[in-house]
């Protein structure tokens, strides 16, 4: 089920994303720092408050060993087995620019023992339905270099190339 993250989720948000920045790592060392985080526990609960940065989870309730769904507590225990952290931004009235509503996927992750089972496909569709329920003229997002996975992923969902970055390291 994708919904909106809780906090609840926390744990396996960050365990998620721990996975992103190791693949950023591998791919740029001289950018990224291994083992580490964007976000600790006390920015995410902030930010799952904040409804111009939705921040989507997938959630495979963890079945109990009896079969069940609930927990000892009584509640549903939750395996986030995938997130898209998305930002909301507009521009209105610019001298240059048109009138625009953006979301942005600032992170999107499926979880490496999970990935091939569609989940990135359920998440990036949701969003996309998201975005167009709140009136968004368009989704946007940037993939590293290198990242062929991804960039491939999002072209058979349909997104082409709005604008390169370049650079020179010096």
């Amino acid at each position: 089920m994708i919904r909106r993250a809780e906090i609840k989720d926390i744990s396996g948000i960050i365990s998620l994303l721990h996975q992103v920045n190791m693949v950023h790592h591998v791919l740029r060392p001289d950018l990224f720092k291994p083992h580490t985080t964007k976000y600790n526990e006390q920015e995410l609960e902030v930010l799952i408050g904040d409804d111009n940065k939705p921040i989507f989870v997938y959630d495979a309730e963890s079945p109990r060993p009896n079969g069940g769904m609930a927990s000892a507590r009584g509640q549903e225990e939750s395996k986030i087995l995938g997130h898209a952290f998305c930002m909301i931004t507009e521009v209105k009235g610019d001298k240059l620019l048109q009138d625009i509503k953006t979301l942005y996927i600032d992170d999107i992750c499926v979880d490496e023992n999970a990935r091939g089972k569609h989940i990135g496909k359920a998440l990036y569709e949701y969003v996309r339905d998201y975005a167009q329920s709140i009136g968004c003229n368009n989704i946007t997002l940037n993939v590293w270099d290198g990242n062929d996975a991804a960039l491939s992923f999002y072209r058979n969902m349909g997104m082409k190339v709005q604008k390169t970055t370049m650079e020179i390291v010096l």
